[in-house]
């Protein structure tokens, strides 16, 4: 069965094992950004407790504008989000400055990024802002589409593409750093 009818089928009936196969279909998925945006195995798997119980509490309200995953990634994101802001791991998240700015023209091209070693690249990725490295992850290793990023993010296309922008920027910066040799 696809999500929806699952979806559909749960709300009808209230039967567990279709709350619980949603529930095996994306708690990996869940669980692996958490640990992406938290860095810390223990509040992940807290967290992924939570966002199930917040994705159960609130199945009702799943409108199907998008698709499922985009729906929990969502929630996913703005969970941990939340988790680090209230606990003031990070400074300031995701500046509103970026909504006004003009469509981005790429200077770091996106092949800088990718052929970057595993380990190379996690070292980058480590020593980029949360906010940054949340946002390319996104793109390329989710290969999500500017529109669901925007719309997970709450921001214009033109805003996540100028945030995308200048994360690559900041990667690649952070990349000459650790890697001087190599350029």
């Amino acid at each position: 069965m696809r999500d929806f009818e699952v979806i559909h089928v749960y709300l009808q009936t209230q039967a567990n094992p279709c709350f619980t196969l949603l529930y095996n279909r994306y708690v990996s998925k869940v669980y692996a950004k958490c640990i992406s945006i938290l860095k810390n195995e223990e509040l992940a798997h807290d967290a992924t407790q939570e966002i199930f119980t917040k994705i159960f509490l609130n199945l009702s309200k799943f409108g199907e504008k998008a698709q499922f995953s985009t729906w929990i990634y969502s929630i996913t994101y703005n969970f941990c989000i939340d988790y680090l802001r209230r606990n003031k791991k990070q400074g300031e998240l995701f500046t509103d400055d970026i909504e006004k700015a003009p469509d981005p023209v790429d200077e770091v091209p996106d092949e800088a990024l990718l052929q970057l070693e595993v380990d190379t690249l996690r070292k980058v990725l480590d020593e980029i802002p949360t906010p940054d490295r949340i946002i390319l992850l996104m793109k390329y290793q989710d290969d999500m589409p500017i529109k669901d990023i925007a719309e997970i993010l709450n921001k214009t296309e033109s805003a996540v593409k100028m945030q995308i922008k200048r994360a690559k920027e900041k990667a690649h910066k952070v990349k000459e750093e650790l890697m001087p040799a190599i350029n």
